[in-house]
């Protein structure tokens, strides 16, 4: 499709620095296009503040806010969480919400009549793909936008001159540019000192951290959480029943407060790179360290087992943008079989960015304390010794061969 004959546009629209000055971009670039700004409400708070108001002074006709909170978290963090996903410690906080994201970009574009859509996620990133594949699923024959694959701009000091001279406001400066991504699970930080491995982050710096504290000034005290599980999705917090982006959204205050959550790795990027970043993910974390627990006592050993397995492709698969696939729903359907018993509470001990073990029960148990005791238990442990011979028989036939005795 030819630039003129773009006359109007769906724009993924956070109010960020690259959001920002897309919709000038556009217009100078693309025929002045109707612009249509979405913003997908994944629980960034008071991210979503002005929000309108920044929009329409910068040249879209309008903005569409799509609340896609619950959808995220059932949809694609519970099956995840059952999965024990991670992708090299990574708890996937931006990869949860793109797909959800770029599938309201491609319903809204197709209600509206829109001629492209377009999105900020730079060439060097993940998150290009992840959104494109997903409007791929749900509008294949749309026209993509990507600016950073097309424009001049080459840095993010570049991005703020461009948006100083079509007098877009911004909430940063050139000294805390951090490129960020916030949303109910998580917060992530890039860019600036980060991209040096050698440079510890400034943790305790104020306005670094968003969503808690560092473990240097949380309190000493520790603090006690239970949380219940049904199935493997977590259905209530300290004995009280809410549903699950509530109890994320509480966990974050209550490990946000422990200097619970704080990583930072190198990860190796889809697009072949290897990048830093520091992640905050307190409520997460306290979930997934919770699910491991009643994991423990109610799933068998060869279903936990394949299931570790399984979670590095589910991980992998969610980080590449590959959600909306047939491999995902055939993975989910296991992760929801192998649950299926995970029911019961854990209890975990918060103190200064530790989480600690602190009891589980499940009704659903397959611990048994009569057979693992070491007092009297109705165990015949003399039955041992015969199971040991007949395991160990390929190890001594080995050694007989080479003895030559066989």
């Amino acid at each position: 499709m030819d630039k003129k004959d773009i006359k109007k546009v769906v724009l993924a629209y956070s109010g960020g620095l690259d959001t920002s000055i897309i919709i000038p971009w556009l217009k100078e670039n693309y025929n002045n296009p109707e612009i249509i700004a979405v913003a997908g409400n994944v629980g960034q708070a008071d991210e979503l503040d002005g929000l309108e108001e920044k929009a329409l002074k910068t040249g879209a006709s309008k903005l569409i806010v799509a609340d896609l909170v619950d959808e995220m978290v059932e949809d694609i963090i519970i099956p995840s969480l059952k999965m024990d996903a991670k992708y090299e410690t990574y708890l996937l906080g931006t990869a949860f919400a793109r797909p959800v994201i770029g599938k309201k970009l491609a319903e809204i574009a197709l209600a509206e009549g829109a001629d492209a859509i377009c999105h900020g996620a730079t060439g060097k990133g993940n998150d290009q793909v992840r959104f494109e594949l997903a409007i791929k699923r749900f509008a294949p024959d749309m026209k993509i936008i990507a600016p950073w694959r097309e424009w001049d701009i080459k840095s993010r000091d570049e991005e703020i001159d461009y948006a100083e001279a079509h007098n877009v406001p911004l909430k940063i400066s050139r000294e805390t540019s951090y490129s960020k991504d916030k949303n109910l699970w998580h917060l992530s930080h890039e860019g600036l000192d980060l991209e040096d491995p050698k440079n510890e982050p400034q943790y305790d710096k104020p306005g670094f951290l968003e969503m808690g504290v560092s473990p240097v000034q949380a309190p000493d005290k520790p603090e006690y959480v239970t949380l219940g599980f049904e199935a493997g999705a977590p259905v209530s917090l300290n004995g009280e029943k809410m549903k699950a982006s509530k109890i994320i959204e509480k966990l974050n205050e209550i490990g946000g407060r422990n200097g619970i959550g704080i990583i930072d790795i190198v990860e190796n990027r889809l697009v072949g790179m290897k990048d830093r970043g520091v992640y905050e993910t307190p409520g997460g974390t306290i979930l997934y360290k919770a699910h491991e627990q009643l994991e423990m006592i109610t799933v068998d050993k060869e279903t936990l087992h394949e299931k570790q397995k399984l979670s590095i492709d589910y991980a992998d698969l969610i980080y590449n943008g590959k959600w909306y696939t047939p491999l995902q729903e055939a993975l989910t359907a296991f992760a929801n079989e192998a649950d299926k018993y995970c029911t019961g509470s854990v209890t975990l001990k918060l103190y200064k960015g530790n989480i600690i073990p602190a009891g589980m029960e499940s009704p659903y148990s397959l611990y048994s304390e009569n057979l693992v005791t070491f007092g009297e238990s109705d165990y015949d442990q003399a039955q041992a010794a015969g199971f040991i011979n007949l395991w160990g028989l390929p190890t001594k036939v080995q050694a007989y061969r080479e003895q030559g005795k066989l």
